[in-house]
């Protein structure tokens, strides 16, 4: 396969002719090469692809002309819909291969006809929602693959889509009145009949996960399995390896269990009464966690005596449930299907407050109306690699951010890959040329009046550039503190995470072309702004965990066990690689210029802040502020 390969990537190759502007990169064809290595030996890869590589035409050219059955995840439903729509048809032309290729997500994105049928007669609904709901029922009449994603004008999270969609909980099966016409079952179809499926990280793992349990498989069987996105694997499978309940999905039963009672005509005082005891039990517990945001430890969510009282009130009024709906698990499909969730919800609550997994840790969130309360595995390593031991496939891990220091150890570590074999490719961008990285003198990031330099900072900055900057944060906090006080000091919009959604606030942000984003986690990475709305990315802080985050926590003492040293080997390769990709937001193009800031002190002034600076692509770094804004004067010009 490697003369195809070679060919391909030719200067007068398929790929020349079918892209216009397509010019030969060393970097992607060496990439390319690797991949068609890794299909052939089935050695699991992985690999670093700096952004500018052009990564995935380099691991889609050697799938294909392979042959074999291929199955690509993403990170992202945008990304997937991007590979599926554009890139993997137009590669497909170019190599003149043919084949059937299908897109699969999760089942909470398509429309479940039975459910909108049922809430098209839930008269309690609010006008809101059922004016989205009768949104939804125009175009189910047309749609060609149900995929909600095509509901003009219907954003990710408008909370129709939980009234019109299913998920692996409330899903009928086979015995749901609507199955011959399911949009589910109708893509799965297509996917079990590709010949390269596109899926993403949730997906995957959630079939991972349902595999370990000795289930029938969601996926297709694949040859080559290609991740792309690979730096979030680990988070991603800790979800999937571990579980959780939340207060949605016991508000979601209790709803849906009266409704399918009400329907049978069993809807009688006992039931409706535990139905009712548990919802209040549910809103009771609510109240009582403490609502700081992010990650709690176990323990400090119910530290005080109210929340673990709600808790157990919340477990006994579960378990009445349960003993409810088991008599009536005859009556009708839909109560057996809400017989057989309460039964999977009592047994994971009775775990998470029992404490008695060990391999798992126990934490809490909240959020402004809901919780969840999870337990996740310590280690994901073992479990991931038993699950691709059992799938005799090409296993390819992809990023633009998986190497630290230019070493894979954490991540192959992470996820019990020791042994893959490593590819490094560099960006062909023209770093002295189009970036600049400033290192401004700052406090230490610890001291009071640090907050206060980095407003003062930022504020010098953005007045340099016109705008056109990015404010990465590593709390809430931070970002509102930034926000505010920018709007006091800049003569540009500042737009703020949290005010909007992060759709909109992307959107208003690439539209004025001068605004400032102050955004925290979610803006670090999958955020693409290529051309001149972006051309300085500020980072407060590195991004080292919370010493206070439950996960973080125990993993420090797991690894102090292993005789390891947590922060070397922990915090240190995860704080690198989550810089790298806020870092990743400036350069997206060979035209596009800008400056990288990082104002943390640490990096320069620590020992350990070589890790971070050597994992940064090779910009020119400048500490003086006149050059850096004399440079940005000049790029937004």
């Amino acid at each position: 396969m490697s003369a195809a390969v070679s060919r391909a990537f030719a200067a007068d190759g398929p790929l020349s002719l079918a892209f216009p502007g397509y010019t030969p990169r060393s970097q992607q064809s060496a990439m390319a090469q690797a991949v068609a290595q890794a299909i052939e030996t089935r050695e699991p890869l992985v690999v670093e692809a700096a952004t500018g590589t052009g990564k995935t035409l380099a691991y889609l050219v050697p799938a294909l002309l392979s042959g074999q059955r291929t199955l690509i995840s993403t990170g992202t439903r945008a990304l997937q819909d991007q590979l599926f729509e554009r890139d993997l048809p137009a590669t497909r032309d170019a190599l003149e291969i043919g084949g059937r290729i299908a897109r699969l997500k999760g089942r909470s994105n398509y429309l479940c006809l039975y459910r909108m049928d049922q809430a098209l007669d839930d008269g309690s609904l609010s006008p809101y929602l059922r004016r989205d709901l009768q949104r939804v029922r125009r175009w189910a009449g047309h749609t060609r693959d149900g995929d909600l994603a095509g509901v003009e004008g219907l954003q990710e999270d408008a909370p129709v889509r939980m009234q019109v969609s299913s998920t692996a909980e409330n899903c009928l099966g086979q015995r749901c009145p609507r199955y011959e016409d399911c949009w589910v079952m109708d893509a799965r179809r297509k996917a079990q009949a590709a010949d390269v499926v596109v899926v993403n990280h949730h997906l995957l793992f959630a079939d991972l996960a349902l595999k370990d349990t000795g289930f029938a498989e969601l996926l297709p069987g694949a040859d080559i399995v290609i991740v792309d996105e690979a730096h979030q694997v680990p988070e991603i499978a800790g979800q999937f390896f571990g579980y959780a309940i939340s207060a949605r999905q016991l508000r979601e039963l209790a709803g849906d269990s009266q409704r399918e009672a009400e329907d049978a005509g069993l809807a009688d005082a006992e039931l409706v009464d535990a139905l009712l005891a548990m919802s209040e039990a549910v809103d009771q517990l609510f109240r009582q966690l403490p609502h700081v945001g992010g990650r709690q430890a176990w323990e400090s969510a119910f530290a005080s005596a109210p929340a673990l009282a709600a808790l157990e009130a919340l477990g006994a009024a579960q378990t009445t449930v349960c003993t409810r709906l088991d008599p009536l698990e005859q009556a009708s499909d839909g109560l057996a299907t809400c017989s057989q969730r309460a039964i999977v919800l009592n047994a994971r609550l009775k775990t998470l407050i029992s404490g008695e997994d060990i391999e798992h840790v126990r934490w809490a969130e909240v959020s402004r109306t809901n919780f969840a309360l999870r337990s996740t595995p310590l280690v994901i390593a073992d479990r991931f690699q038993a699950s691709r031991a059992r799938e005799p496939a090409a296993w390819i891990f992809s990023s633009a951010t998986l190497a630290v220091d230019g070493r894979f150890d954490h991540f192959k570590r992470e996820i019990g890959a020791e042994t893959a074999r490593e590819a490094e490719f560099d960006s062909p961008f023209d770093f002295d040329r189009q970036a600049r990285l400033f290192l401004p003198a700052m406090p230490d990031p610890r001291a009071p009046d640090y907050r206060a330099a980095v407003i003062e900072q930022a504020a010098e900055l953005i007045d340099a550039s016109a705008g056109g900057a990015f404010l990465l944060c590593t709390s809430h906090a931070a970002v509102r503190e930034y926000g505010q006080a920018l709007r006091e000091r800049v003569d540009v919009p500042v737009l703020q995470q949290g005010e909007q959604s992060k759709h909109a606030l992307l959107h208003a942000f690439r539209t004025d072309g001068n605004a400032v984003l102050v955004g925290t986690q979610s803006f670090w990475e999958g955020v693409d702004v290529p051309g001149r709305a972006l051309r300085l990315v500020m980072i407060d802080r590195l991004p080292f965990l919370a010493p206070s985050d439950p996960l973080l926590r125990a993993r420090v003492e797991h690894l102090k066990a292993q005789g390891l040293e947590p922060f070397r080997d922990y915090q240190i390769p995860h704080a690198a690689m989550t810089l790298k990709q806020g870092a990743g937001r400036l350069i997206r193009g060979t035209e596009d210029r800008g400056v990288l800031v990082i104002f943390d002190p640490r990096i320069h002034r620590t020992g350990y802040g070589k890790a971070f600076l050597n994992s940064l692509p090779p910009f020119p770094v400048e500490t003086d502020r006149l050059p850096i804004l004399s440079f940005l004067r000049e790029v937004s010009a």
